[in-house]
């Protein structure tokens, strides 16, 4: 029987170990509810920066969650200038993060990234439709590879900071070649993730669903399904 073990993002250690100092100085100032407080928000770090496996859908032209987290809007947009996506109308399916989701961000699809802007902004709280436009972010641009329809075309993954989070961290850089569903950041501590598909491509998840980052298919490149609607039961 394989025992259950919590892997943490590496991250996430400097965090831990302050908030395990910040608990142990407390106790031996005011005493042992001070310290039990401190022990609480230290296990909390733990689970924040938790760093679980997912098991990824290889088949080729699936486009994968980047986060986990609730979807807050499917919805046409003409993605900004310095996305560097064009101004054609694409689906932006938007993804809001909360403090006890997995922070861990994926990659969407294969391809080869062609460009990561920073973008210094605002912090609003996340779920804010103003979000995706005002708040601190970071954005990848990447070329799909593939033998499907849509190779060559550009999808872009956005890292959006929220109301909390004050860091965004990417591992990735222009040219790096990357697989659907590989670990290429995180955000620090509950955000958003905007997806922003190619052209004409439908999405295949509806506002208010739950999606698991690396697991939960967002889009299909050879799918001619059309765009799904959903009802709470």
């Amino acid at each position: 029987m394989k025992l259950y073990s919590l892997s943490v993002n590496s991250a996430g250690w400097p965090f831990i170990g302050g908030f395990a100092a910040f608990s142990i100085a407390m106790g031996l100032l005011l005493g042992g509810a001070a310290f039990f407080m401190g022990l609480l928000l230290t296990l909390w770090c733990v689970y924040f920066f938790r760093d679980p496996e997912r098991v990824t859908p290889m088949r080729e032209g699936l486009v994968v969650s980047p986060a986990d987290g609730k979807v807050l809007a499917v919805e046409a947009v003409v993605p900004e200038a310095d996305l560097g996506l064009g101004d054609e109308p694409r689906t932006r399916i938007s993804i809001f993060l909360n403090v006890f989701d997995v922070h861990i961000n994926r990659i969407p699809i294969a391809g080869k990234v062609l460009e990561t802007l920073y973008r210094a902004g605002k912090f609003l709280h996340a779920a804010d439709d103003k979000a995706s436009v005002d708040n601190e972010r970071m954005a990848v641009t990447i070329e799909i590879t593939g033998t499907h329809p849509y190779a060559g075309q550009k999808l872009g993954v956005v890292q959006i900071a929220g109301l909390i989070a004050r860091r965004i961290v990417c591992n990735i850089q222009k040219d790096f070649i990357v697989s659907t569903g590989e670990r290429y950041g995180l955000i620090r501590f509950g955000s958003r993730a905007d997806i922003y598909l190619p052209p004409k491509l439908q999405p295949m998840v509806c506002v208010g669903q739950y999606m698991i980052g690396g697991e939960t298919v967002l889009a299909d490149c050879l799918s001619t399904e059309a765009v799904r609607k959903g009802e709470i039961r």
